[in-house]
């Protein structure tokens, strides 16, 4: 595959799963409360708003920070510390903000840049191996986000209520 489709492909498919997660957390938050946003199911765990947070946070230190160059100035402790800090509604924006950013980012990438190697909170990575890492990071956290609010609202969110899921692959 040439260099140039692979990085197209590549791009599309994060922006694709980013665009993705960024719906199914939508959709999660539609069905919760602004008091629901900062439950938290236990002591050892997060409510959605600190989730979301912290997906803004990493997102920002391996793109917007790693691979576009901005200051990293990533205070991750304050992620999980933060109870009831800011509305739904502003953390969505804040999400979706940081998810534009972050494509832009990707936009904007040289070639040259998806194979160099940098350090990114203390781990070692390649531009590609960031991109997977942010993106997999987001869905990630987007299945605790749709979990908490499946046991919070006992109901199925729907998110593939417009699809057949039940299609074989073509041979």
């Amino acid at each position: 595959m040439e260099e140039q489709t692979f990085k197209i492909e590549l791009i599309a498919n994060a922006n694709y799963r980013m665009d993705e997660s960024l719906r199914m957390i939508q959709l999660s938050c539609d069905q919760l409360s602004e008091t629901d946003i900062w439950k938290k199911p236990n002591g050892a765990l997060n409510s959605v708003g600190n989730l979301i947070l912290h997906l803004c946070g990493n997102i920002t230190q391996y793109a917007i920070s790693s691979l576009g160059g901005a200051i990293d100035n990533r205070q991750r402790d304050l992620e999980f510390q933060s109870s009831e800090t800011h509305k739904k509604a502003a953390l969505l924006a804040k999400l979706g903000n940081t998810i534009a950013t972050a494509k832009d980012v990707l936009a904007r990438l040289e070639s040259e840049e998806f194979l160099r190697k940098r350090e990114v909170q203390g781990f070692y990575l390649s531009g590609v191996g960031i991109i997977i890492h942010f993106v997999e990071h987001l869905s990630y956290h987007t299945g605790q986000i749709a979990f908490w609010t499946k046991i919070l609202k006992e109901k199925d969110l729907g998110f593939y209520d417009d699809r057949d899921l039940n299609i074989k692959n073509d041979d």
